[in-house]
């Protein structure tokens, strides 16, 4: 079966009015959270965008000469777009669309010349998925049979979120909060944290996994002092401390603090990216980004890498994603996914789901759609052109 086009489209859906009212307004919509730009005082903790960034939700379909199509995303889509429409469709169109792992390497070896990796991954992970999409409606199968099979009943699930109370209330057992503080604020921001996430833990209480996520914002020095203060709150990990290309930051703190688990992998695009993690044993838990790092294809390349290594791959945000949870479903050594609740507490998580065919955590477990593809229920005029 050839591939007849592929297409940058944004998804719109009809406006959906939830009966439930919320208690609250979400942590997502008010919470100091800081980033590696707000070294500098003109980018407030509080501003939640980086003025000019375009992160907008791009999706790309991927039609077969029978007509069946296939969708997959990724972010900046105004920025990746062109490198699908002038770069991924010329190379792909009229090749078999089963072809899913050649395909892939024509796009990675195609980009060597002007880099494999930042926004040409994030812009064939998008190509990927709705690749992998295709397949499983060709065949009529979903995607975790491509994959493997299920390897488990259902996928146990942490909440990221602030909103502790709500993500207990929703039946969470393990919990991830964020982080207000960058380095430049020092022994204040120490303190701040370590207040943080003592509160955190008494919530939670002594049995729950808790961990704690940095963004990048961290230096080695800020970084190792701050996991030394966190020893007594056993926290299961501390995540993406700092900026992707510092690896020798990672190793500095692997041996500075090796009792607290350091996970990372969110921002790093690319299985080669990764595979020096694995090979540095310089972090304990490998998080790509299904939508960033180049698919589905590329993070079972990273699970393999770090499989072999005695490591669990966990994918960024995967329990509240169609592809994330065939991924968790299909793998023995992908527990315990990512639940980003960022809705407000008091409004049911079936409510709160913007993308229609993904099943939500009930009780913190969650269990992938079994119709064809990713089983997302998407019809085709929901799909208009990226640049209509």
């Amino acid at each position: 079966m050839k591939i007849k086009s592929i297409d940058c489209v944004r998804l719109e859906l009809p406006p959906r009015a939830n009966p439930t009212k919320p208690r609250r307004a979400s942590y997502n919509q008010s919470a100091r959270r800081a980033f590696p730009i707000n070294k500098y005082p003109e980018f407030p903790r509080e501003l939640r965008k980086i003025p000019g960034e375009v992160a907008g939700e791009m999706w790309v379909k991927v039609t077969a000469e029978d007509g069946t199509w296939g969708m997959g995303t990724c972010h900046w889509g105004n920025l990746v777009e062109p490198l699908v429409r002038e770069h991924y469709a010329p190379l792909l169109v009229g090749r078999d669309c089963f072809a899913i792992e050649f395909l892939n390497d024509l796009m990675w070896r195609s980009t060597q010349r002007f880099g494999a990796t930042g926004l040409a991954s994030v812009a064939r992970s998008a190509v990927d998925l709705a690749l992998w999409d295709l397949k499983g409606k060709l065949l009529e199968v979903p995607v975790y049979s491509l994959i493997g099979g299920p390897c488990r009943e259902a996928i146990n699930c942490y909440a990221t979120s602030d909103d502790l109370d709500w993500s207990m209330e929703l039946g969470f057992k393990a919990f991830k909060v964020s982080n207000p503080v960058h380095y430049e604020e020092g022994t204040e921001g120490l303190n701040r944290l370590e207040e943080k996430i003592a509160k955190a833990r008494e919530t939670v209480g002594p049995d729950a996994d808790l961990m704690f996520n940095p963004v990048m914002s961290f230096n080695v020095d800020f970084a190792a002092r701050l996991m030394e203060r966190l020893k007594p709150y056993r926290l299961r990990w501390i995540e993406e401390p700092l900026m992707p290309h510092d690896t020798d930051g990672l190793v500095a703190l692997k041996k500075a603090v090796p009792t607290l688990p350091i996970a990372t992998g969110e921002d790093h695009k690319g299985r080669h990216a990764l595979r020096e993690l694995v090979d540095r044993r310089c972090v304990d838990v490998i998080q790509p980004e299904l939508r960033w790092a180049g698919g589905l294809s590329e993070a079972l390349k990273v699970y393999t890498i770090a499989e072999a290594a005695g490591l669990t791959t966990i994918p960024h945000s995967g329990a509240g994603l169609p592809f994330g949870q065939h991924f968790h479903f299909s793998l023995p050594e992908a527990q315990l996914a990512e639940y980003w609740l960022g809705s407000d507490p008091g409004i049911p998580l079936a409510e709160a789901q913007k993308l229609p065919g993904v099943p939500v955590p009930v009780d913190g477990k969650v269990k992938p759609s079994d119709a064809p593809g990713f089983g997302i229920e998407v019809q085709e005029k929901q799909l208009v052109p990226w640049r209509a």
